[in-house]
């Protein structure tokens, strides 16, 4: 950008770098602005057009060039208003922000008002127009409603700021609109200081008096030229820790600048923001800030835009807004509220416009803040901030002692019905409160129309000005006039007008002792909650250069552990913060601190963090959930009194400047076009730089550029697997623009860690609004192709991060601080693959249907489908053909076909689903769980004329490469299992499918008894269904089991075929697929194998290879599960009991340590990852085979010409000679409460008196599990191998004969009683103990 400014190089410490004057420009005319949402039904006095830079001083600041299309878009952001005389004139404030290539931030203050229209053209202009209008409307009589109606929502919302007129208004009574031979037209224009600091106060009042000098009869006391060129040159940035005052054209304006301890500067009211959302609604917004969801501030006023966003993120200190950020959406770029990334806009309402109508692209992760109507709607599965109760009574204490009345009860958050009028809430809670209108009033800067006259007069004449000065400083008060300025200038939220100067002064002095009292309140709950996230941070390179090349494979954060220590209150938000880029930033920057300067948030955080250490503030407990009030309210008050109440440095009077003669001179009621030549020229004593600190931060300034001017083509090699960089996002397109020349670097590095180290260390700094400067559909494609990119790269980051999760915790045996969050953090993972897929399906769509577009494309997708079917079975109704069996001769589980629609069909049944984000998430957890999730979407990608239908040329799922690799990426999540749907929904009804396959060769395939089985899981059990005679083969629906453990299978024994060899039991969920086998190969009845009735058979799931889906497509099947320790093969003991050969007794004594030793692998790891405990008990390889075959080794079980002997009529033998009267107590250790004969006796009486007919092995398998659940197995043992039946039931080389094998066994069950062994009900049921 061309031009010139010889203050330039003082820029970075000057208080302002622009004055700019936008407003109508006579020599273009009237031009309608288009891109505002333009509508030709309304009168072209409500109608918005085009606005210019009128202009700007001075032309051009080296560290802040001027984007003038950003400016004049922001000072108007619906363009030009016109007003006739018949219709209020009040000048309003409202400020904005434009965030640079590097992160920083620029800020605007915008004083509007109306000037009288001079310009004959533009009156003829106007009235063409009318007549236009009065000719197109007089054939229909009245505008009709469709055609209004039928503009987009985003159109309706192209209005001004002052069109919320009530329907009272002079503006609805004018009936005849404009004619220039009567009305008096007047358009908007907008005074603008450009600032690097947020002083929001100070510039108000600037502007105010700027204006005030102008509509005042009498002249300034010097030319305007004079306070904006002191304002832009004299005017430096208060020091850090100090104060300043400088004079505008009536009063003095104090500004002051928190310490480099203290929290950073914000001059936006806090007390605002609460009094206009509430505490529960502000609390419930800061939370999805920090969870970096979509927020969209709705509101009619641009100040409260500003105020509730700007209030917002200065809360979350230490962290920062790492994405997009536009408090004040122009209404030419409503088409970036489709960007698929996190972002925290501003939209202006008009008034009457429906919440209801208006179109948002998309909502599944939207937080909707409606301002005026004080309520807000959240997104779905949202966690609550940490002590939110306690929190909210710490904040409204505050409030409370500041005058402040909170308003604590969350507001309605429903949305108004169709049939009543949304605005009239609003206006009838304004009329009611009438002290808050005037505090709005006060709030955008306007002025009463009587008094003001009064002011005016008396504050016109320079010498008055003087004495009123000189009376001050004596003690003596100009009543009347400090009563007029009181009412007029500083409506405070307190009081009325009349009130005298020293008021207004002591209302801001509150105000600023109000805003740090409440920033200081979260700012305690963060140094509380994150006072030991230096312990967890991992350090693991020697210097900055390694950090970065291996930025990808390190992890920073250690964030297993870290949950570990947290309370169990905060898992559900801390799982999830830890997420995010804000948080990622932030450890970024702690760990590049140890070879650069810390980063100015991060040192004051720290700080206070030592500072409570030092005094010892913290709970004795960090895992203690007891909340801390903040202890330091008091002391950042005193700060912030004592800056302003002292003064510590007064800038340069404005002063006379050298102009010709003749210049200065103006006509009131119009803002005179400003010498330049006098305003682009800096001041000739360069006092800036005098002083060290501006020295100083004009070299980090300079440095900070020279970053910047790296190419863009190094740019684009930055590390990949920079989490910080690649979530965020918020890429809205490259600058073109050349870099301003540089000096080269002080030290040598290489452009890749130059590039990371200025995105790193500024917090992602990358992150920008939309750049004003080009609209072209050239730079909107590059934009949208930056939205595709990040898109692709943040799901390889997400894929990437879910798989090393999981198969991480496979290969781990034993955790560490993971052991009682790893569950969470898996669900976590998954609602963030959740939220970014619906935001890639809302990226580019054509028109939005509900609120989840994965949803809406899926019923696309199902309507299509089935209208051909419906074809089909109508061209050929008779082509259907039975799905047929593998085998028609054998029992097996029936084939199931699924697809996507059967998925969504499920999906649609579940009725504890109420929305469609939610049905679009349970889908998406469904398809993962059963490894479909790729499939189904490439399914639903397969028919291109949908897809064209629904989405735009730039959309992600029409750009075909990246489609390509996006699926690819979500292939590999089929490498590990997930139960992320089973684990979820657990209360709704689930369709089971059980099959009974008999052992036909050796017995009758069915049975004349009457059979019955019994299916449990870890969230419960199906009870007793009878299964009818002559099938085996049965479906039942019963709420979520869960993962299935043990199936109890049994009969009546009825009948003259009442015996049953049954192989196994197949149990298949017909939803997720999942099917489970439970072995049997036993007999069932009377007089046959051990004389059982009911079997508990333990359940495994099925994996089925791929030749078994039987061709014509995919059948449903358990996914191939990912084999964890827990169930790990003896292969040499189970084959050798396979093929019949017995095993050896050093084989039988590993396999019991290795049973044991699984289970205590099994409590050493998450709770909710544990599994079923009774596969390890009673599954293939579990504690009770291994006992089994531990009382089998030298048993003499097989009697020639008599029944076999079973190892339950050993212990029967014990049993009885243990109660059997003056018998000599077997060889035992000493007795001990209670005596191991007495539990043994009392454990085998309870089972044998049982109504179950469980048989000997089944009653041999109770004991075991009974015993090692009381701890009595270890004191058993000795018991039995010395009684006397021993000898007589075992041979003398057998394990049981060996003291030191029965020895060796007790130690190693011993480790068991350090657990808590639980046992299933379907287990224990029936036995009284």
């Amino acid at each position: 950008m061309s031009g010139s400014s010889a203050g330039s190089a003082a820029a970075p410490c000057r208080f302002a770098h622009y004055f700019v004057i936008c407003g109508i420009d006579t020599e273009t005319g009237l031009e309608p602005d288009q891109l505002a949402g333009e509508n030709f039904q309304q009168s072209p006095l409500k109608r918005t057009f085009k606005s210019k830079v009128l202009a700007r001083y001075p032309e051009n600041v080296e560290w802040n060039p001027f984007d003038q299309d950003a400016v004049n878009m922001l000072c108007m952001p619906k363009g030009l208003s016109f007003r006739t005389q018949a219709e209020p004139r009040r000048p309003h404030f409202h400020s904005f922000i434009i965030t640079r290539e590097d992160g920083s931030r620029t800020y605007g203050f915008v004083h509007t008002f109306y000037e009288e229209v001079t310009s004959q053209q533009i009156c003829a202009a106007m009235q063409t127009l009318y007549q236009m209008h009065n000719a197109e409307r007089a054939p229909a009589g009245q505008p009709s409603s469709s055609s209004s109606s039928s503009s987009s929502s985003m159109d309706s919302l192209a209005s001004s700021p002052d069109e919320a007129e009530s329907p009272g208004s002079p503006s609805s009574r004018a009936a005849g609109g404009y004619d220039s031979s009567r009305d008096t037209l007047y358009v908007s224009k907008a005074l603008c200081l450009i600032t690097p600091m947020p002083f929001m106060h100070a510039c108000r009042h600037f502007l105010a008096q700027l204006h005030r000098a102008v509509t005042a009869t009498a002249p300034p006391p010097l030319p305007l030229e004079s306070y904006v060129h002191n304002v832009l040159y004299e005017v430096p940035l208060p020091a850090p820790g100090r104060s300043l005052k400088f004079h505008g054209v009536y009063e003095p304006i104090v500004c002051q600048r928190p310490g480099p301890g203290e929290l950073p500067l914000a001059d936006f009211p806090l007390a605002e923001a609460f009094c206009l959302l509430g505490l529960e609604n502000l609390v419930q917004v800061f939370t999805c800030t920090l969870l970096e969801m979509q927020i969209l501030l709705y509101s009619q006023d641009y100040q409260r835009l500003m105020t509730v966003a700007e209030g917002i993120t200065t809360l979350l200190f230490p962290f920062q807004w790492q994405h997009v950020y536009v408090p004040i959406l122009p209404a030419s770029l409503l088409h970036f509220l489709d960007a698929p990334v996190p972002y925290l806009m501003g939209l202006q309402s008009k008034d009457g416009t429906d919440r209801s109508k208006l179109e948002l692209p998309q909502e599944a992760n939207l937080c909707f803040v409606d301002i005026d109507n004080h309520f807000i709607e959240l997104p779905e599965d949202f966690p609550q901030f940490p002590n939110k109760p306690e929190l909210i009574r710490e904040l409204s204490d505050v409030l409370l002692s500041f005058g402040v009345p909170p308003r604590l009860a969350p507001p309605p958050r429903t949305r108004p019905g169709p049939g009543s009028a949304p605005s009239t809430p609003g206006r009838e809670r304004r009329a009611a409160v009438a002290l808050r209108q005037l505090e709005d009033d006060g709030r955008n800067g306007n002025l009463a129309g009587e008094e003001l006259a009064v002011l005016e007069l008396l504050q016109g004449n320079a010498t008055l000005e003087r004495l009123q000065a000189l009376t001050r400083r004596t003690g003596v008060t100009v009543a009347r006039v400090d009563a007029l300025r009181a009412g007029v200038t500083a409506h405070g939220p307190e009081g009325p007008a009349g009130r005298p100067a020293a008021a207004v002064e002591e209302d801001e002095l509150r105000n600023a002792k109000l805003n740090v009292q409440l920033r200081e309140v979260f700012a305690s709950r963060f140094a509380t909650m994150f006072a030991d996230y230096e312990a967890f941070v991992i350090q693991s390179a020697n210097d900055l250069e390694s950090w970065l090349n291996n930025r990808e494979q390190m992890h920073n954060f250690d964030k297993a552990s870290f949950l570990s220590d947290q309370p169990e209150p905060y898992l559900p938000f801390l799982s999830h913060f830890i997420e995010t880029q804000m948080f990622a930033t932030f450890i970024d920057n702690k760990i590049m601190s140890q070879w650069e300067e810390k980063e100015p948030l991060l040192h004051v955080f720290d700080a206070r963090i030592d500072k409570a250490r030092l005094y010892n503030v913290r709970a004795p407990s960090h895992r203690s959930s007891t909340y801390q009030r903040c202890s330091n309210l008091k002391e950042a008050a005193q700060a912030v009194e004592q800056r302003l109440m002292k003064i510590d440095h007064t800038a340069i009077l404005p002063h006379l400047l050298d102009m010709k003669i003749g210049q200065g001179r103006y006509q009131q009621g119009f803002f005179p076009r400003l010498q330049a030549d006098v305003l682009n020229t800096g001041p000739s004593n360069k006092w800036s730089h005098r002083t060290a600190t501006a020295q100083r931060r004009k070299d980090r300034h300079r440095q900070q550029t020279e970053h910047l001017s790296l190419d863009n083509d190094l740019k684009e090699q930055q590390v990949e697997g920079c989490q910080v960089l690649q979530n965020s996002m918020a890429f809205w397109e490259w600058d073109d623009t050349s870099p301003p020349p540089v000096r080269p670097p002080k030290k040598s590095a290489s452009a890749s860690c130059l590039k990371y180290m200025q995105e790193a260390r500024g917090l992602g700094k990358s992150v920008r609004q939309p750049k004003l400067s080009d609209l072209s559909p050239a730079v909107i494609a590059q934009t949208n192709w930056k939205f595709v990119e990040g898109l692709l790269k943040e799901c390889r980051m997400k894929t990437k991060r879910m798989l090393v999760e999981k198969m991480g915790r496979e290969a781990v045996e034993l955790g560490h601080g993971e052991a009682t969050i790893t569950g969470l953090e898996e669900n976590t993972l998954i609602a963030s693959l959740c939220d970014l897929l619906e935001r890639i399906w809302s990226h580019g769509l054509q028109v939005k249907q509900g609120k989840s577009a994965l949803w809406s494309h899926l019923l696309h997708y199902q309507a299509r489908l089935e209208k051909l079917e419906q074809q089909q079975q109508q061209q050929s109704p008779v082509s259907q053909v039975p799905e047929r069996r593998k085998s028609d001769c054998s029992v097996a589980m029936p084939f199931l076909r699924v697809s996507l629609l059967q998925d969504m069909r499920h999906i649609q049944n579940m009725s504890v689903i109420k929305t469609d984000v939610g049905r679009a998430r349970a889908w998406i957890r469904l398809s993962l769980e059963k490894k479909l999730l790729s499939q189904h979407l490439k399914q639903l990608l397969t028919r291109p004329g949908l897809t064209r239908k629904l989405y735009k040329r730039y959309a992600f799922l029409r750009c075909e490469e990246e489609k390509e690799q996006f699926l690819f990426h979500l292939l590999s999540l089929n490498a590990v299992d997930y139960f992320c749907f089973t684990s979820v929904f657990t209360t709704i009804m689930v369709p089971y499918r059980v099959v009974i396959i008999p052992i036909k060769k050796l017995s009758n395939a069915m049975t004349t008894s009457n059979p019955w089985v019994c299916v449990s899981g870890e969230l419960g059990d199906s009870g007793i269904m009878q299964i009818p005679k002559n099938v085996l083969e049965m479906a039942f629906d019963c709420q979520n089991l869960g993962r299935l453990t043990t199936v109890q299978l049994g009969h009546d024994n009825a009948g003259l075929l009442a015996k049953w060899l049954v192989d196994c039991v197949l149990v298949r969920n017909e939803i997720t697929g999942h099917t489970y086998r439970f072995p049997c190969g036993r007999w069932l009845g009377k007089g046959v194998d051990d004389g059982s009735l009911e079997r508990v058979l333990i359940g495994e799931p099925v994996a089925c290879g791929p030749e078994e889906d039987g061709g014509g497509g995919r059948g449903c099947r358990t996914p191939p599960p990912q084999r964890s320790p827990s169930l790990t093969r003896r292969g040499s003991v189970t084959s050798m009991s396979a093929r019949g050969s017995k095993p050896t007794a050093a084989q039988i004594q590993g396999a019991v340590g290795e049973a044991v030793n699984t289970i205590i692998k099994h409590f050493h790891k998450p709770e909710k990852e544990r599994g079923s405990l009774t596969a390890l008990l009673c599954g293939e390889s579990g504690l009770v085979w291994a006992l089994d075959q531990f009382f089998h080794h030298g048993f003499r079980s097989a009697r020639l010409f008599q029944k076999p002997v079973f190892v339950w009529d050993f212990v029967e033998r014990v049993v009885a000679e243990l109660q059997e009267p003056g018998e000599a107590p077997p060889q035992t250790p000493p007795p001990e409460p209670p005596p191991p004969r007495r539990s043994l006796c009392r454990y085998v009486d309870a089972i044998n008196s049982s109504s179950r007919s469980i048989g000997k092995d089944g009653k041999f398998q109770l004991l075991a599990c009974l015993g090692a659940r009381d701890r009595l197995l270890a004191r058993w043992l000795p018991l039995l191998a010395g009684c006397p039946a021993a000898p007589r039931m075992y041979e003398d080389a057998a394990l049981l004969r060996d003291p030191a094998a029965v020895a060796a066994l007790a130690e190693v069950l011993e480790t068991l009683h350090d657990f808590p062994v639980t046992l299933e009900a379907s287990l224990v049921k029936g036995i009284d103990l």
